[in-house]
């Protein structure tokens, strides 16, 4: 015993009572206020105390307190001699040395119920450890700073402890500012902290009362001062001065709350627990702009009211940058609770898997996949209407087989498609080629790289643990994974925009200015470094590339209708079923993405205008998700300030030297085609009628550049005119000679006139030909 009696005499001595740690978003105006479940509590030194409250609390507690050694044996022994003539605990005789060794044994070291049983049980045994510690510290600590350390821990009902938060609670003022009333007062509420002046009014005056007799009979009031403090009312404010505990009772938890859930987990992830936040006293200072806040609340809240059934829309800003990404802004359009009649959701659908997959933005990986492999941003995109990739295993071919088959959203798309217009028109057939083309696996590694980079860290299934979700893609190889139909991370998406803004730099979404620990010390947060994902040519060609959706591509209409008209670069999807739409988009200075999806276990179908759920869906991600991301933007565009495209490097608009499609007009097929095939090309054929020689290619489907791997169509001769005229030697014609076309004369009678070849030697005459015949590769004259 004596072992266990030392070292809770150490904690003790050396330990700190739990404090409230206070949540500031960026311009430090209080979000959340997050505590031990005991309660909220802020700690202050002895001369933060007023002398009236140190006064009161001696009086009414222990009145010999400056003269024992921390154990009033004299009352104890009254105690025990009244303890045992009734047969019963009437007397405990506690000093406030004492009572701060059972409160912190109850408040602090206490974990669990038995824990809390045992600090507090009426044994001789609990007493005698409560004796002995009491002494322990009485010598080592001194009167002072147990007194301190005792109005810093105790309990005074409605969810304040300690002094401080006491004084805030009941009067608006600060533990050093209190009167002699107020004082008394709350010294009369320790013992019974349950009954407060809220609920029972008349019972906390008479024990005010109480303790201002026991100051007069101390000697520390005089009878004058007395009978005026006791005429006075309580004077406490008309409702408590308190904060709700954690990120459910944010002041505005409609707009903070997920928020501040964010905050949490991040730290947890960076090694500062929950519970050290919530006993830590920090003061954490948050990245979030209110204004930016404000703005992508209001508008999400517009297209999605925050009851709406079965449907959400959640939206995260970022700040992009080479060496942080600071989360602005985090909104939901539900409020962050447990009233579920209300639709409100404590689950974090800002920053965790959600939805049914973001759609055609996941087109974007693609081309970036594409272009480190040497596309660029000019190249021409085939756009058939319908689309077959074998060996995938996907279906949806009419023919029943395990290929893949795609079509285009309608039959207005065009045929070919240069990149930029492809990423602002966005056929699916163009980007399920070029994924085919690129590769999944590339692809799949280009969207974690960008910054989906829950996809490498999360299994796939709980019946795979150790195969994550991209591990699972890229063993699937499906070129569906260019259409986006898997969950994704709303936070994380909004970072891969940030990633493209900043010059292709990831960093992890970043919700912490700083933090400072009780005694005003910074604290260190680990997090990932910032990389280099790709080249910045790369991003800042990509963000040129997806620079036309507002102007003409799937989000203009969305843009127009807030008047928007600043450069800015931007993708919208929609997964097959309209389970979910989405729209991602940047500028230099500013980066967002919408997701509206279904939250219930059972999503189906949403239409827009207004969002619903519906029996024929028909929401894009240039509809409300286009919308939201606009009216939550344009208010807020230039905040952070100009806003500009940025260069393009040569290198990435028209491709590296893999990309260059040659020119093989001329060639014959073989060897055009061994050219293409060195080069990465797949190469078809089509049959055309020509005046050239048979085999010779006379046209072909793409020049320029082109992504490695696509094919290039060739158009070769078939050696016949397209009149139907023949090119080859007549039967029985000496060798080079021409025979002439049917209907014609190898005399000066015929209806065509002789023709004329000049022969650029000297010394040659020119050759005649008959009339309508021609040689192959020669034009006439």
């Amino acid at each position: 015993m004596s072992d266990t009696v030392d070292s809770v005499s150490t904690e003790l001595a050396q330990g700190e009572a739990p404090q409230t740690t206070t949540m500031l978003d960026n311009q430090g105006n209080p979000i959340a206020y997050l505590y031990d479940p005991a309660g909220r509590r802020t700690v202050v030194e002895a001369d933060q105390i007023s002398d009236a409250m140190k006064l009161a609390i001696v009086s009414v507690e222990d009145r010999r307190f400056f003269d024992h050694q921390g154990v009033d044996w004299r009352g104890t022994f009254r105690a025990f001699l009244t303890n045992t003539s009734s047969g019963e605990t009437q007397q405990g005789a506690s000093t406030l040395t004492q009572q701060y060794v059972k409160n912190y044994m109850l408040l602090v070291v206490a974990q669990n119920d038995a824990e809390r049983q045992e600090a507090t049980e009426a044994t001789s045994a609990r007493k005698l450890k409560e004796i002995r510690i009491a002494l322990a510290l009485d010598k080592e600590l001194g009167k002072e700073e147990i007194l301190t350390r005792y109005l810093n821990l105790v309990p005074f009902g409605s969810g304040a402890y300690g002094i401080q938060s006491a004084a805030q609670t009941y009067f608006g003022v600060d533990a050093k500012d209190l009167k002699v009333p107020q004082a008394a007062m709350l010294a009369g509420m320790v013992q019974r902290s349950s009954v407060t002046p809220y609920t029972n009014p008349e019972a906390v005056l008479a024990r005010r009362n109480v303790v201002l007799d026991t100051m007069q009979t101390n000697g520390v009031l005089n009878a004058q001062d007395t009978a005026a403090a006791k005429a006075s009312p309580l004077g406490v404010l008309p409702k408590p001065n308190s904060t709700n505990n954690g990120c459910m009772g944010v002041g505005d938890s409609a707009s903070n709350g997920f928020f501040c859930k964010y905050v949490v987990d991040y730290l947890a992830d960076a090694g500062i627990s929950p519970d050290q936040v919530n006993k830590g006293g920090y003061t954490i200072k948050t990245t979030l702009d209110p204004v930016v806040q404000a703005s992508a609340k209001a508008a999400v809240n517009k297209f999605a009211p925050a009851d709406l059934p079965k449907i959400s829309s959640v939206m995260n800003i970022i700040q992009p940058g080479q060496t942080d990404h600071k989360v602005l802004a985090m909104a939901s359009s539900r409020t962050y609770g447990l009233d579920s009649a209300r639709k409100e959701t404590s689950f974090p659908q800002t920053h965790t898997l959600e939805s049914d997959g973001a759609g055609s933005i996941f087109k974007v990986f693609t081309t970036a996949a594409a272009m480190e492999q040497g596309m660029g941003i000019n190249t021409v995109l085939d756009s058939p209407q319908t689309v077959r990739v074998s060996g995938v295993g996907v279906g949806g071919c009419e023919d029943g087989s395990k290929d893949y088959c795609v079509k285009n959203y309608n039959e207005s798309y065009k045929l070919k498609y240069t990149v930029t217009d492809a990423l602002a028109f966005s056929p699916n057939t163009a980007f399920v080629k070029l994924i085919a083309a690129t590769g999944v696996a590339p692809t799949v590694d280009m969207a974690v790289k960008l910054g989906l980079r829950s996809y490498a860290t999360t299994p796939a299934s709980p019946a795979t643990p150790n195969i994550s979700i991209a591990e699972k893609l890229k063993a699937e190889g499906s070129a569906s994974f260019t259409l986006g139909p898997v969950q994704v991370n709303p936070l994380e998406m909004a970072n891969v925009a940030a990633t493209i803004a900043s010059g292709g730099v990831w960093c992890p979404p970043n919700p912490i200015d700083s933090i400072t620990d009780s005694k005003g010390q910074p604290v260190k947060v680990s997090s990932p470094a910032c990389e280099q994902v790709v080249e910045p040519g790369l991003a800042h060609a990509l963000a040129n590339a997806m620079s036309k959706d507002d102007t003409i591509g799937t989000a203009a209409g969305a843009a127009k209708t807030v008047g928007w008209d600043l450069p800015m670069s931007a993708k919208t999807g929609t997964t097959d079923r309209e389970y979910s739409s989405a729209f991602l988009g940047f500028t230099n200075t500013l980066a967002g993405a919408n997701l509206v999806f279904d939250d219930s276990g059972n999503p189906g179908g949403i239409c827009h205008d207004p969002l619903r759920s519906c029996v024929k869906p028909d929401l894009t991600g240039g509809q409300e998700p286009a919308r939201t991301w606009f009216a939550a933007m344009k208010p807020i565009a230039l905040n952070y300030g100009p806003v500009v495209l940025p260069p393009v490097d040569e290198k990435y608009l028209n491709g590296s030297g893999k990309g260059a499609v040659p020119s093989v007009k001329g060639l014959t097929v073989g060897d055009a085609s061994k050219r293409l095939t060195d080069l990465g090309f797949k190469v078809a054929q089509t049959d055309q009628p020509n005046g050239s020689t048979k085999g010779t290619v006379v046209d072909q489907s793409v020049t320029g550049t082109a992504q490695p791997g696509s094919t290039v169509t060739l158009s070769v001769s078939t050696g016949q005119a397209p009149s139907g005229r023949s090119t080859s030697p007549a039967p029985g014609s000496a060798p080079g000679s021409a025979s002439s076309s049917p209907g014609g004369s190898s005399g000066s009678g015929g209806s065509a006139p002789q023709q004329t070849i000049q022969v650029p030697v000297p010394g040659v005459p020119p050759i005649v030909l008959p009339p309508g015949v021609v040689i192959p590769g020669i034009p006439p004259g």
